[in-house]
């Protein structure tokens, strides 16, 4: 089964230049070692096309249900394939969008072949979000999220039920966020059903993120 690392860089300031463009290296030099594991960027928009040049696998952190026009300051989601990205984060709980809004955006997806992951933050929002057959689900209880205390440990709950309401409704591949903070907390998501991990502060706060990163893939990869 492919496991999934999908890095939030968020607005840290190690999101931001040459720490950026780091990460993104560390991440295309794992990526070239794993076997189970895919490991996808989410960067500012401000960055995502530098990203894109040193690593591959990269996805925006928000795009709106716009066509490409005149909307100063909304992202398009013909934006993503013009520029290369190959998908994007979308409802998470810091940016949530309506229900309506987010299957206008999976339909323009699969349209483009571009690939959405969208976020839940519940097991009944991960049920609704399934019936829009989004590529990927991430259940993250905003609660927990940045708090270093692990959705794996403190609500496995959370994890089990939603990924029960996800199969009844469509196979797709769900992840687990919020509080990740080690490779032991991927490795129980893993455990509990989960198809990997959305990650953010582990590696966008870490002294050395490069360490983070290759702590987060050697728990995914050996389970």
């Amino acid at each position: 089964m492919k496991r999934y690392l999908v890095v939030n860089f968020k607005a840290y300031e190690s999101a931001f230049g040459e720490k950026a463009l780091g990460i993104a290296r560390e991440a295309s030099r794992l990526s070239s070692r794993l076997s189970k594991t895919r490991i996808i960027l989410a960067p500012p928009i401000l960055v995502a096309t530098k990203i894109s040049q040193v690593y591959n696998d990269v996805y925006l952190q928000h795009v709106d249900p716009v066509s490409l026009g005149s909307y100063t300051g909304f992202i398009p989601v013909e934006a993503l394939k013009i520029e290369g990205v190959r998908g994007s984060i979308v409802n998470h709980s810091e940016h949530k969008i309506k229900l309506r809004d987010l299957n206008t955006i999976i339909l323009k997806a699969r349209e483009l072949d571009l690939e959405i992951l969208a976020c839940a933050d519940t097991p009944e929002e991960a049920a609704a979000v399934a019936a829009l057959e989004p590529t990927l689900i991430a259940i993250e209880p905003p609660e927990l999220i940045g708090t270093g205390i692990p959705v794996s440990k403190a609500k496995p709950e959370v994890i089990t039920r939603g990924l029960e309401a996800v199969r009844i409704i469509r196979e797709i591949p769900v992840l687990a966020g919020a509080g990740i903070s080690s490779g032991d907390d991927a490795r129980r998501a893993l455990e509990l059903g989960a198809s990997g991990v959305l990650v953010s502060s582990m590696v966008m706060k870490a002294k050395n993120p490069g360490e983070a990163l290759r702590e987060l893939t050697e728990a995914l990869e050996s389970f």
